[in-house]
């Protein structure tokens, strides 16, 4: 991943409400979820809502597709997983002893 990439990415996450679709969709994978249930989680209206899937969109961070009538949004976590490496492979500085402590606490979360 490159510096553009990644900056695209973490704006697109800076943002209260975008974060708050990012981890919902995430913890919806892999199959998704239709707008409007995504609007009800986040209780927010369905125009605000669509402007900031469209911002994670553009990022590269959820793709969607449409299923019959409806516009099922995922997160991308291929996209994911490039960013933290990116995050990762920079804070070490080629020290690994400084990572360590990061990827113990991940290791629980993943089994």
């Amino acid at each position: 991943m490159e510096s553009t990439s990644a900056l695209l990415s973490l704006a697109a996450l800076s943002q209260a409400t975008r974060l708050d679709a990012f981890r919902l969709l995430v913890l919806h994978e892999p199959d998704g979820l239709p707008a409007g249930e995504i609007s009800n989680h986040l209780a927010i209206p369905a125009n605000t809502l669509s402007s900031h899937l469209g911002v994670l969109t553009r990022a590269g961070l959820i793709k969607s597709e449409r299923r019959s009538r409806s516009i099922i949004y995922r997160a991308d976590l291929d996209r994911l997983r490039d960013l933290v490496l990116f995050l990762l492979k920079d804070c070490c500085g080629g020290r690994a002893e400084l990572c360590e402590p990061l990827l113990a606490e991940l290791a629980p979360c993943c089994p």
